[in-house]
């Protein structure tokens, strides 16, 4: 198989998209050329500092489907799909702040095995596997379906070729190096990512005449995040995202083991801390960068937007017409580069996530005796097998639909309010019991299947208006995450009252009563009086600057 120069690309292009390549794989053999230990291979030897930390973290969130997604909503209805961005910073900081303590303190790798220390070996086996079902049927297939649309629209590669070879390039690096490998080519995936983006938007608002330009050529509410989107609101109402969409946030941001490795791995509580709130600052930036230019798309180019079968706009054709339309030789490869980034950067975090969810909390349980050595060769073949699973995607790719990518994407909103009940509820209180946080995510695993069921059913075979489930499906998802986590707390407050207290004394630093106030001797979950007033003065300076866009975008 081969990638054919495609008419939308250049030499110049492609030299771009090759010095890339060859950064990436450089960072990745030299990993690869040290010896590992589990620690190493799966946590970076805990040497981390804030710069590579934040960068990891924001790459590991963004993928090709932002450029695409972002930028259609942006394109369609303005900047009010930039809640969830900076909603981020917020979650972000609650990572840093309330949940990084606790897991350095307890020293884990996995967060099932935080899981498995706070409530049980049963609550740790269902996260285990709920997130590993998660990442091999989402976000490998959403990564590499929008990733394909891109590639082939933008560069004219076909999206089966291009798939296979962007799966195996991101294996090598990631099975050869490890972590170690995956965040530091991830800091050079952020540079790109972010440099090709704002190169783009510079372009883009020169066309249309600024910021006053671009409020002249669309409607005035593009420009509102709240104003005018009330409960009833079917995308974004206020309601949802201030009290629904946090909840998805404390389960992707703060529980998700693809995003809290990588402050898993940091040197000390400071630079953790530090890495969270540089993550939080860069999550202000897709608003300016991906949103706005789905704007700017919509603004230059709205005859040029191709329609769906159902007759109605293609907004998501918006980052791509920017492309085609604005970029010249040399710096189209750098964009192609940047959507590269996007998507192996994400890909590799999913890949390694895995693959230390696999080693720590399946094979070393069956296997407790097995040594460094033959712990991470498991974990290198783990991801292996890993890519091998979204090379079996390929195939399916062109059955897919927009619909499909929706439907996949709809199951983490769906799985997020139980487990963000047992992580904020098992911090917050020893007397939560292990038997009320299993019951607590069966009841949210059994309501969150149960709508997304229906949500499909109802797509083939409509339910009839005004039917009762009609009307449960007519709730927004974010107000049903609201009812979800709300059902599964009474749930785990009303299972723990009905049983015996847990032992405190089994709960030391697992919870706010249960923590040691002495300051640790531990290097690496001590926080520096220096960095502790750079980390609350950065937090106070990122929390006005969201709240301060928010009451400007109103």
């Amino acid at each position: 198989m081969h990638l054919p120069l495609a008419s939308g690309l250049s030499t110049p292009d492609y030299v771009v998209i090759a010095v890339y390549f060859l950064i990436i794989f450089g960072i990745g053999l030299y990993f690869s050329l040290k010896e590992r230990n589990t620690s190493e291979y799966f946590l970076a030897g805990k040497h981390l500092g804030w710069f590579v930390i934040g960068g990891s973290l924001f790459v590991s969130n963004i993928s090709t489907e932002h450029f695409i997604g972002l930028a259609g909503s942006g394109a369609a209805s303005g900047l009010a799909v930039g809640h969830y961005e900076w909603l981020a910073c917020f979650m972000l900081l609650i990572l840093g702040w309330v949940f990084v303590p606790f897991y350095l303190r307890n020293n884990v790798f996995t967060m099932p095995e935080f899981l498995e220390r706070r409530y049980n070996r049963a609550a740790s086996n269902y996260l285990t596997g709920i997130s590993i079902l998660a990442y091999i049927f989402t976000k490998i297939s959403v990564h590499l379906y929008a990733a394909a649309i891109v590639l082939k629209e933008v560069a004219g590669w076909d999206p089966l070729t291009a798939s296979v070879i962007l799966i195996v390039a991101t294996g090598v690096y990631t099975v050869a190096g490890g972590f170690e490998a995956v965040v530091y080519t991830d800091l050079v995936q952020t540079l790109i990512l972010v440099f090709g983006a704002v190169v783009l938007t510079v372009l883009g608002m020169q066309q249309v005449g600024g910021f006053e330009g671009l409020r002249a050529a669309l409607p005035a509410d593009h420009f509102h995040m709240i104003a005018g989107k009330g409960p009833d609101h079917p995308d974004f109402p206020w309601t949802g995202i201030f009290f629904g969409a946090p909840i998805l946030g404390i389960w992707y941001w703060c529980t998700d083991q693809v995003i809290v490795q990588r402050v898993l791995a940091a040197k000390d509580e400071g630079n953790a801390k530090m890495g969270t709130i540089f993550a939080g600052f860069l999550k202000v930036l897709p608003v300016f960068i991906l949103v706005m230019p789905g704007m700017i798309a919509f603004a230059l180019f709205k005859s040029k937007f191709p329609l769906k079968a159902d007759g109605t706009t293609n907004f998501d054709a918006a980052y791509i017409l920017m492309i085609e339309n604005l970029l010249s030789p040399g710096l189209k490869g750098l964009m192609v580069a940047a959507l590269l980034a996007a998507l192996m950067g994400a890909m590799s975090a999913v890949f390694n996530s895995s693959s230390t969810l696999l080693t720590i909390d399946v094979y070393k349980r069956m296997k407790p005796q097995a040594s460094e050595k033959e712990l991470v060769n498991f974990g290198r073949i783990a991801t292996a097998v890993l890519v091998i699973l979204g090379l079996a995607w390929v195939p399916l790719l062109n059955k897919m639909t927009n619909q499909l990518f929706l439907y996949l994407q709809a199951v983490q909103a769906y799985v997020s309010p139980p487990i963000a009940v047992c992580f904020v509820f098992g911090i917050l209180s020893p007397r939560f019991t292990g038997s009320g946080a299993v019951a607590s995510l069966l009841t949210g695993f059994v309501m969150g299947a149960t709508r997304f069921i229906l949500e499909v059913v109802d797509k083939s075979t409509p339910f009839a208006p005004g039917s009762a489930i009609h009307s449960f499906l007519k709730i927004n998802f974010l107000h049903y995450a609201v009812i979800m986590f709300v059902v599964c707390a009474l749930v785990l407050v009303v299972v723990s009252l009905l049983g015996p207290a847990p032992d405190r004394e089994k709960l030391k630093n697992l919870t706010f009563a249960t923590t040691d106030k002495k300051p640790s001797d531990d290097p690496h979950t001590y926080e520096t009086p220096f960095w502790h007033r750079v980390n609350v003065g950065a937090s106070m300076v990122l929390g006005g600057l969201v709240v301060g866009l928010w009451i400007y975008f109103y």
